[in-house]
């Protein structure tokens, strides 16, 4: 989880705040030393984390805030809006051209996820309703050119090569096939290194000079910390970046290239991978991300994740199904693929205000979902229609089929009866009362992680 090590931290100076009825200057300073040091554990540049604890006291040391009624809840404001500001304020878009393609030209050293990631930008592009190429600028690693070859063919994009030729041949080429094919963007996967060096830079601006790209976007592995920071001020330096694209951002707990790249090169962080798949990239919003660093939770971000991943039209035939009292084991098990697909359950529930950090007291087992779906998938299409007719016989010949017990069998199906039974309440009660009952329920997240776990939450 991004940022874990820093949001830790944060929460336990904030705590101490919160324990006071009213705060001094010597208050102030004090959380703010253990800010600066939550900081530079997370790797952030010492320079930063000087500069935002410095504009932090001086806006909560000021009069308005230390005279209202909870200071600790404005200190804790003041630092959202200085984290979103050090993070660039608001998300940046690609810069596009005025008569397409637009060029955006993909540079960064060997390793970063360069490749993967250009791909991942085209696919995001093209589900959009854009027509991508995706173009093999790398002529010297082993296996490039195949590699992109291969992402492309996944993402439904295609791929432009001519071999180990020049590679600013190559890119000259591209934009013209672009042109004549109707692609609107061209996504230049240039060559890499293992450290920065005058070889690499060189090629990078003769392709720059000569094709002119509209954006250049440099890949950097978030992982490597204050590094990436380094290696990103290096190639804005030399070629003049337009915006960066942070890799691996799900497995960098402390977050410090996240929080430091903006200040340090003026570049804004357009984009972030947070996963292995192709779908794993997100728009960065620096507001968004200062939310869940703070416990906030970020509903925004679970909306759109929700509304990409979840199918409308089976929702519209799950409301009428609910409604006439029809939902059965099928339902259940095509809301199960639909909620796996949005990604891990827990950093799903961290986006929701009021749960975030609730979630790491709570142990929840992600592979008892799995379990659920073959447990279904191990009955007859008539038993998943008709859970009623399941009897004994039956419950033994399911626990066979998916190499699990008759009481695994017994507790998905009694959770199955328990939310028919909720279903059923919520057509006939008003909603303020179907709401304090389902919160008293063990709910249908109770039941996928083996009847409990949940109501630490006061769900």
């Amino acid at each position: 989880m991004a940022f874990e090590g820093l949001s830790d931290r944060l929460e336990a100076a904030f705590k101490k705040l919160r324990s006071k009825g009213s705060l001094t200057e010597a208050d102030v300073k004090e959380a703010m030393r253990e800010v600066r040091l939550a900081l530079l554990e997370a790797d952030v540049n010492y320079k930063v984390a000087k500069d935002f604890t410095a504009s932090v006291t001086e806006r909560a040391i000021g009069a308005k805030v230390m005279e209202s009624l909870t200071p600790s809840q404005m200190v804790i404001k003041i630092v959202n809006e200085e984290l979103t500001n050090l993070m660039g304020g608001t998300k940046s878009r690609l810069n596009t051209a005025n008569n397409p393609p637009t060029v955006v030209m993909m540079c960064g050293l060997q390793g970063s996820g360069k490749t993967t990631h250009s791909a991942k930008l085209a696919l995001m592009l093209k589900n959009q309703g854009h027509r991508p190429l995706l173009v093999a600028c790398d002529v010297y690693r082993p296996a490039a050119i195949k590699q992109l070859e291969v992402v492309g063919e996944k993402a439904g994009v295609p791929v432009f090569q001519l071999g180990q030729i020049n590679p600013v041949d190559i890119a000259k080429q591209a934009v013209a096939y672009a042109k004549d094919h109707g692609n609107d963007y061209v996504f230049l996967d240039t060559a890499g290194r293992l450290h920065v060096d005058e070889e690499l830079m060189n090629e990078l601006k003769n392709i720059k000079t000569q094709v002119r790209p509209h954006e250049i976007m440099l890949v950097v592995d978030s992982m490597t910390g204050q590094d990436a920071v380094n290696v990103a001020t290096s190639f804005n330096e030399a070629l003049g970046i337009d915006g960066l694209l942070l890799t691996k951002l799900d497995g960098d707990t402390r977050g410090g290239a996240a929080l430091s790249a903006r200040a340090v090169t003026g570049k804004p962080i357009k984009f972030v991978g947070t996963g292995e798949k192709l779908g794993d990239i997100d728009v960065f919003h620096p507001d968004r991300m200062a939310s869940r660093i703070l416990g906030m939770g970020d509903m925004l971000s679970l909306i759109e994740k929700a509304e990409m991943e979840l199918d409308e039209k089976k929702a519209r035939e799950l409301e009428q199904k609910l409604r006439k009292n029809k939902f059965d084991l099928n339902d259940l098990y095509d809301q199960l693929q639909q909620v796996r697909r949005m990604g891990s359950i827990k950093d799903t529930l961290k986006m929701i205000p009021g749960i975030g950090r609730k979630v790491d007291e709570v142990d929840i087992d992600e592979r008892q979902f799995d379990r659920v779906q073959a447990i279904i998938l191990s009955m007859t299409p008539q038993e998943r229609a008709k859970p009623d007719i399941i009897n004994p016989s039956r419950k033994r010949r399911i626990a066979a089929g998916c190499g699990m017990q008759v009481e695994d069998v017994n507790k998905l199906l009694s959770q199955y009866r328990q939310m028919q039974k909720m279903f059923k309440q919520l057509n006939g009660k008003s909603s303020k009362k179907m709401m304090k009952r389902m919160r008293n329920m063990p709910g249908m997240m109770n039941g996928m992680n083996g009847m409990g776990g949940m109501n630490g939450f006061g769900m």
